[in-house]
This record gives C-alpha cells, sequence and structure tokens, in this order.
C-alpha cells in the first residue's frame, strides 16, 4: 500500500503491526459502511479510505478512545462524506406500488438508483450468537433498504446507537452534535423505521435442515420449470424484483404469470449455490446460452419464512455481482 509511506512509523515492523491491527476491524468497518451506503462497492472504497485517513492521522491519535471506536469515527464520517448530494438508493417496492406482470411494465433505471446485495463472506462475524442475530438482520435488504429512507446523519445516529449499541454521548461527539440532537434524530429515525415495518429486533433463525431441503427443492423445481412444484414453495403473498428493472410484483400467481409468460427464457436454467448475500441463502441463475453452455443472468437472493419462499430478489448485473459473489462467468453445457 502507498500509503503506507505517509505513516509517522520509524520501521517497517511497526507499519506491519498497524495496518495488521486495521484489518482486523476491516469486515465490520464494511458492513457499517454498507449500511450508510447500500453499495458493497462504495462500502468497500469507504473502509480503504478510512485505513488511508487514519495512516495519516495515526500520530494524533491520543488513545483517548481505543483503536476500534476511533476507525468507526473515521468510516462514520467518511460515509457522511460520500452521501453528500448523493441521491438515496432503493430498491423498486420503494419507487411505487407493484404492477401488473406485464412486458411493457419494466423499465431501467440507473445503476445508482438500486440497493446492491453484498456477499457475507465481506461483513463481520461476530462470536456472540446474539451479536451475530443482530448482525445478520441489520444487513437484511429491507432493512438497509429503510436505512435509506433516513437522512444521512440520522442514519448514522441511528446505526451508530441501535446497531454497534454506542451512548449517546459518544454518537454526539463523533456528529458534534448535542447529546439532546441525538435522542431527537434517534426518535424520528425509530418512527421513520417503523413506518416500514422493520427494526433492529426483527429476526429471523439461521437456515436449519427443514430449510435447506426447502431450498433444494426449489432449485430443482426452477431448474426443471415444474408449475405445481414451485406453486406449493412459493407464499401466496410472496413479491418478486428484478433491479435495475423498477418492476415489481406482488403475489404467487403473477409472480408465476411472469415466469412462464414475458419470462419464459428461464426456462432451462442452470442454479447454483453462491455465499449467501445480506444474511440470506443467495444462488447464481445461468440461461441457456444460443451458442451452448449457460449465461450469466441474476442473482437469486431469496427470504425464507415459515416453511416458504416469500421473497425473491433477482439482481440482474451480472458483470459486476458474480465475481463478488466467486460465481463463473459462464457454465459448459
Amino acid at each position: 500500500m502507498t500509503v503506507v509511506q505517509e505513516l509517522p512509523l520509524t520501521s517497517r515492523r511497526g507499519e506491519g503491526e498497524l495496518e495488521e491491527r486495521f484489518e482486523q476491524h476491516r469486515r465490520e468497518l464494511t458492513a457499517h459502511c454498507y449500511r450508510m451506503l447500500a453499495s458493497p462497492f462504495e462500502a468497500e472504497d469507504a473502509v480503504q479510505e478510512t485505513f488511508i485517513r487514519a495512516w495519516r492521522a495515526f500520530d494524533r491519535f491520543e488513545g483517548r478512545s481505543s483503536l476500534r471506536s476511533w476507525l468507526y469515527r473515521i468510516a462514520t464520517n467518511v460515509c457522511l462524506d460520500m452521501l453528500g448530494g448523493q441521491e438515496r438508493r432503493a430498491r423498486p417496492m420503494d419507487l411505487g406500488p407493484a404492477q401488473a406482470p406485464v412486458e411493457s411494465n419494466l423499465h431501467i433505471l440507473p445503476e445508482a438508483t438500486w440497493i446492491q446485495p453484498i456477499p457475507d463472506g465481506l461483513v463481520a462475524a461476530e462470536e456472540d450468537p446474539a451479536e451475530t442475530a443482530i448482525a445478520r438482520e441489520t444487513l437484511r435488504l429491507a432493512f438497509v433498504a429503510a436505512l435509506q429512507h433516513l437522512p444521512p446523519r440520522q442514519r448514522a445516529a441511528l446505526i451508530l446507537c441501535e446497531v454497534l449499541r454506542w451512548r449517546a454521548t459518544e454518537v454526539a461527539e463523533l456528529l458534534d452534535t448535542s447529546v439532546a440532537s441525538v435522542n431527537s434524530a434517534l426518535q424520528r429515525a425509530r418512527s421513520t423505521l417503523a413506518a416500514s415495518n422493520v427494526t433492529t429486533l426483527d429476526s429471523s433463525p439461521r437456515l436449519d435442515e427443514p430449510d435447506r431441503a426447502l431450498l433444494a427443492r426449489y432449485v430443482e423445481a426452477f431448474e426443471e420449470y415444474d408449475v405445481d412444484a414451485l406453486t406449493a414453495l412459493i407464499q401466496e403473498d410472496a413479491s418478486q424484483s428484478m433491479p435495475p428493472y423498477d418492476l415489481w410484483l406482488r403475489g404467487r400467481d403473477d409472480i408465476l404469470t411472469w415466469w412462464f409468460g414475458p419470462g419464459a427464457g428461464c426456462r432451462g436454467s442452470r442454479v447454483i449455490p453462491a455465499i449467501g448475500a445480506n444474511g440470506r441463502p443467495a444462488f447464481g441463475q445461468y440461461k441457456p446460452s444460443t451458442d451452448g453452455g449457460y449465461e450469466p443472468w441474476a442473482l437469486q437472493v431469496i427470504e425464507l419464512s415459515e416453511g416458504r419462499i416469500v421473497e425473491f430478489t433477482f439482481f440482474l448485473d451480472t458483470e459486476t455481482l458474480f465475481p463478488l459473489f466467486g460465481l463463473p462467468p459462464r457454465l459448459d453445457a
């Protein structure tokens, strides 16, 4: 790293030790920046900028707080800088009501419009089961989408207090404001999240054996394009979205109408497991290619509840997402 040269350390060994200490916090800082920015690529950029600023300022770090807290302060300010003047990212369901499953309702919006998924391997995995559950739930797509409705400083206050459990006094110092202002921001932020029907207390268990069996049946049914099997697996009021298209669907009937109508080109696809996304199961979908084999089509992120599939998100930006999730560029016949 070229930024190593900017540190006022006297030895390469000292530089290496400090870099190692920074790296110990990379995944949790990436999770924090992702909650703020809703893009794994921007989150990684923010963490890199955090480390650059920390290298440059380390000689002024007086140890009044832990290194971890200091890095979080820098990362939060980096995110606030990046969010200045930037439009919030969203999911299709944030932009309007569900539409009929017809091709004429498809409209592509710019990449910067959309919340992007993040691989579970990029974000922190806490050892404490309770902390793991909080980290997992506060990275799910619905929660991250709800956060984007908050002004950046409200967003930061809520994440720091509700997710990371900082004291209001610490957040007030970071944001250069009063404790009363932080508490007021928290109250407004909680009201906004409540209107979105999500909270930091929402939870769902990790996948158990019945869930894994359900997902295996889903993969088989999707590859076979078996309408009866798919009907049995999908909850009646399930939803589907397909960024970068703004169209989203509500209800199993509309989803299957789409799959067997405008989306019938997915028939014959292969579906392979991917790294989990936002604490949820994910799959790479490959459609049959005209020149043989299978070409990438979508990263499928699936939400389960009570033994059924309740939400599909098909992220179609395979050019950037498949490498991020370690998926091959195509599959042989």
